[in-house]
């Protein structure tokens, strides 16, 4: 998801309206995509990841940052310690959605804002993989029945959160593929919840897929427009 993530970062702070000075917390940070972006528009960024690979890649990249090995449901910080709580494209893997936002609420200063956002299930970073899973595979579980992945169901978690006068709207990028094999290498690594699809499929069902998504792509270059849900609440 870095490929999406780091343009995806722009929008969504803009959309969560953090400014220069403003001291954040970026949950579920990965690699750092958004921690990076948030650094670059001068906030001060502390980062939280449960997962050990991520952590180590963002000390590595940015040793000036105060980042933790941590989920978001048992946050380690001080009530009121920041004055934005922002989780990109994270809500989804949350063990327990609402308790997590409830954190990110709990750690936020009285009158700080709490921001998520998730890919919209149907026109997401990864619709075109599960259209070409459909198209051979009907019932196949994608992603869109995850937390957040719909209209309206981010409000609904920031609401039951305790969130006040929470807005949601869909934000969008473009990114170009410049070749088909570009575009499907990452699919092929196991990682999320499509690449263990694929690691699931034998050589000649794996192959028919990435036939399948090749006549239904191009061999590049094509632009993949991902959608995603953003939703911003007040503490």
């Amino acid at each position: 998801m870095g490929r999406y993530a780091q343009p995806l970062a722009k929008v969504f702070a803009a959309f969560a309206g953090v400014g220069q000075g403003e001291k954040v917390l970026d949950v579920g940070c990965g690699p750092g995509a958004l921690t990076a972006h948030l650094l670059s528009v001068g906030a001060d960024v502390a980062a939280i990841d449960p997962s050990p690979p991520f952590i180590d890649a963002i000390r590595e990249r940015f040793p000036e940052v105060d980042v933790r090995l941590g989920t978001a449901e048992e946050l380690p910080y001080d009530t009121a310690a920041f004055d934005s709580a922002l989780a990109q494209l994270v809500v989804h893997f949350m063990m327990d959605p609402v308790v997590g936002l409830t954190q990110m609420r709990r750690v936020t200063r009285r009158g700080g804002a709490v921001s998520a956002c998730v890919w919209d299930g149907p026109t997401g970073a990864l619709a075109p993989f599960w259209d070409a899973v459909h198209m051979i595979d009907p019932d196949a579980e994608d992603e869109a029945l995850l937390s957040g992945a719909h209209k309206g169901h981010l409000t609904e978690l920031f609401n039951a959160a305790g969130l006040r006068d929470v807005e949601e709207d869909s934000i969008a990028v473009d990114v170009v593929h410049p070749t088909f094999e570009e575009w499907w290498q990452p699919y092929t690594y196991g990682v999320g919840p499509a690449g263990d699809y694929v690691q699931r499929l034998d050589g000649d069902a794996r192959a028919r897929l990435e036939s399948v998504a090749l006549e239904r792509l191009g061999k590049g270059p094509f632009t993949v427009t991902a959608t995603a849900w953003a939703a911003r609440g007040t503490v």
